[in-house]
């Protein structure tokens, strides 16, 4: 479990092949401490650390997360968000986040908001319902809220601190980003139809 308050920035130095998987390693002298078998998110994906690097670590991604995320996408040099998982003496500074990503999202635009940048992305089909203004979304792993809802296309700010410490502020349009929605939306429909179904 995460908050979506990034902890800082990573680099892919590699991507290996391997079995119909792939074997990720990351530059991330900044991360702190944590254990092989810990949980790191990668821009809003959770993965496990199987190794110690030097600088970062390695982590092992499975096909079910390359089709669902971006992260199959990625090259060498590639800039990743991370944050280790929660403890019982973390502060929740965002919301709660599984980095069990839902989908991908696209940057439509993005234009100056005073000193924030507002992004309208659109939201693959059929997540725009866990979607709802003034709720939290996870964007890369980036805990944000919704501005407003149109369809499957929704706006979010960028405050001028989240785009210097995370890759929120290189975004441009086209851009593709993980998405979460909201945890609790999910298991609301699951036990609204669940109720339908009785």
């Amino acid at each position: 479990m995460f908050t979506g308050i990034v902890q800082t920035r990573g680099t892919v130095t590699s991507l290996e092949a391997r079995g119909g998987d792939t074997r990720l390693a990351v530059a991330a002298p900044e991360l702190g401490e944590f254990r092989v078998g810990d949980s790191i998110s990668v821009s809003g994906a959770c993965l496990t650390a199987v190794a110690h690097t030097e600088r970062g670590f390695v982590a092992d991604v499975s096909r079910e997360t390359l089709d669902r995320t971006t992260l199959g996408a990625l090259g060498a040099g590639a800039a990743v968000n991370l944050e280790l998982s929660l403890t019982p003496a973390s502060a929740l500074g965002g919301h709660l986040v599984t980095g069990h990503v839902d989908g991908v999202g696209t940057l439509l635009s993005e234009e100056r908001d005073a000193r924030s940048r507002r992004l309208r992305l659109r939201a693959p089909r059929g997540l725009e319902r866990y979607i709802a203004a003034k709720g939290s979304v996870c964007v890369d792993g980036v805990s944000l809220t919704v501005n407003e809802v149109e369809g499957r296309e929704f706006e979010v700010n960028v405050i001028p601190h989240t785009a210097a410490v995370t890759t929120l502020g290189a975004a441009r349009p086209g851009s593709r980003f993980n998405l979460e929605v909201d945890l609790i939306a999910r298991y609301v429909e699951r036990l609204l139809n669940g109720a339908r179904t009785a």
